[in-house]
């Protein structure tokens, strides 16, 4: 077989590109870079699929993807929840009760401010308490940042998700079919951090990872975002090999280990570049631009 018929029969390979949102496929802003959407519909018109793999829930992860005009699967909350490019639910895991209790309450004790994401939004303890801890946290997390700075982050977090506020757990717990499908929790040190990562670390019903500095995301163990990536590729026929993932922290090594081509952002976490023989160019440098134009001068 010439080196032409090796090109041609490569072409197929890649049929799947799959995108973590924040610090990958969007910038510092939120936004899709039009660099990035000029590399995907490219793609899209060479036949391969495009698909959003985020820790978001969907109403958030929706917002920057229908911005710029693109349609696509979305999997979101780390693998617990996947969506048809209709927003019909394909995929449904939310934790147990009694281990998001036990979560939660390791969280609490260890001064972890903690966030619910479920099928009826995302709750929280009390929205000054939310304010509060979030404000100690960015200054924690990114202390140049101006009180205004704070403000404006936390503003967007209330217009990027719905958050709700209940007064405490047993309020939570309370309202009527309710699922957890993602505890999301902040640290303020490391110390706490760390305490509370070692206390669940080998509880059977989480699997726990993490998106950002001081940060634990809780889901239940088959809610990861590789998994959930296999059987939406699964259901259109198509086999991890042939996928091509980007991502830049914790909670995307499930898909970066298991699709055939992993790409580590140049931003990303060092366990993440480590893990990752393909890298590119960073979040703010178009870098899910960058890697699909190189993926495509190879199979093209």
């Amino acid at each position: 077989m010439g080196a032409i018929d090796l090109v041609k029969e490569r072409i197929f390979e890649m049929k799947l590109i799959a995108s973590d949102l924040d610090g990958t496929l969007l910038n510092e802003n939120s936004k899709v870079s039009e660099a990035n959407v000029r590399a995907i519909q490219k793609a899209l018109d060479k036949g391969i699929k495009f698909v959003v793999v985020t820790g978001r829930s969907y109403d958030a992860a929706i917002m920057p993807i229908k911005e710029v005009g693109l349609t696509c699967p979305i999997i979101t909350l780390n693998g617990a929840s996947s969506f048809d490019i209709d927003g019909n639910v394909l995929r449904d895991i939310p934790m147990d009760k009694v281990v998001c209790k036990k979560v939660y309450t390791a969280c609490h004790n260890g001064k972890m401010y903690t966030e619910f994401f479920t099928n009826k939004g995302l709750f929280s303890f009390g929205r000054d308490r939310f304010i509060d801890r979030m404000t100690r946290w960015w200054k924690t997390v990114q202390p140049e940042l101006t009180d205004e700075e704070i403000n404006q982050k936390i503003e967007y977090r209330f217009q990027n998700e719905s958050v709700q506020f209940v007064e405490d757990y047993d309020q939570l717990e309370a309202i009527d079919d309710l699922k957890i499908y993602k505890l999301l929790s902040f640290a303020e040190d490391e110390d706490s951090h760390e305490k509370v990562f070692n206390e669940l670390k080998d509880e059977g019903g989480v699997v726990i990872t993490s998106s950002g500095y001081l940060n634990l995301e809780f889901n239940h163990p088959e809610a990861k975002k590789g998994l959930a990536l296999k059987e939406l590729a699964n259901s259109m026929g198509i086999e991890m090999k042939d996928v091509m993932s980007l991502g830049d922290n914790l909670n995307d090594k499930s898909m970066l280990e298991m699709a055939g081509r992993g790409v580590a952002m140049g931003n990303a976490d060092e366990e993440i570049l480590n893990l990752c023989t393909f890298h590119t160019k960073t979040n703010e440098e178009d870098g899910v631009a960058y890697a699909i134009e190189e993926m495509l001068k190879e199979y093209y």
